[in-house]
């Protein structure tokens, strides 16, 4: 890390941070941690966090809540967080995965963002790609009813990859007949404006746990109903 991030960390790691494998068994407790009980919004795989501070700063009704291996990234993030003065962002370090599973309660996030994973382009590595069945079936258990899964991906074969086994998944139906329209929230990276440049199209996708009352108006069949 730099000389200011490592002071970031110092600083503020100890209030807005925490470690996945020090969590005690069992739920996060969101509402004590955050002071109040609101709406929660997983980002996975926050990156230096550009985006997520910015979408953090716009939403400050929901406690956003950011999960991370790379720890540099998370003290650059907590610079920002500083910089913007929010209250309503909290970090975590270590696999979502198992943050997932053993540490968020069923139906409880009202919305889970995935902004341009690793896409790993070989394919013999395809399978390290963390949007699996296993993984969206995962995700889709931890949604409230109504809650959504947001990705994008600038690598179109991942972006096919993801709307084929996030349609398979039956607790979640795409929100769009296909592609998500580019949310006008969701502020413009460096990172996807090289994108652009590099002549790769950036697609969205937003796939939705419906709720009891939309599943029976529309014909949805829950898992075990």
């Amino acid at each position: 890390m730099t000389v200011g991030q490592e002071r970031a960390w110092d600083r503020y790691w100890p209030q807005l941070g925490l470690e996945v494998p020090d969590l005690p068994a069992g739920p996060l407790d969101t509402d004590a941690w955050f002071g109040r009980s609101a709406p929660v919004v997983l980002e996975i795989g926050s990156g230096m966090g550009e985006t997520t501070s910015k979408l953090a700063a716009a939403a400050p009704d929901v406690n956003y809540l950011a999960v991370e291996v790379y720890q540099a990234g998370l003290a650059q993030l907590m610079m920002r967080a500083a910089e913007l003065e929010l209250t309503n962002l909290r970090l975590l370090r270590g696999d979502a995965v198992i943050l997932l599973t053993d540490h968020i309660a069923a139906n409880s996030l009202s919305e889970v963002r995935l902004y341009f994973p690793d896409p790993w382009p070989k394919k013999r590595h395809h399978k390290r790609r963390i949007v699996q069945p296993e993984f969206v079936s995962l995700v889709a258990a931890r949604l409230a009813p109504g809650g959504r899964f947001h990705m994008a991906t600038d690598w179109e074969h991942y972006a096919e990859h993801m709307l084929q086994v996030c349609s398979a998944e039956p607790a979640l139906r795409n929100v769009y007949s296909g592609w998500a329209p580019r949310p006008e929230w969701r502020p413009v990276t460096k990172f996807e404006s090289r994108a652009h440049t590099e002549g790769r199209e950036i697609r969205d996708l937003i796939f939705e746990k419906p709720t009891l009352r939309s599943s029976v108006a529309d014909g949805f069949t829950r898992p075990g109903s």
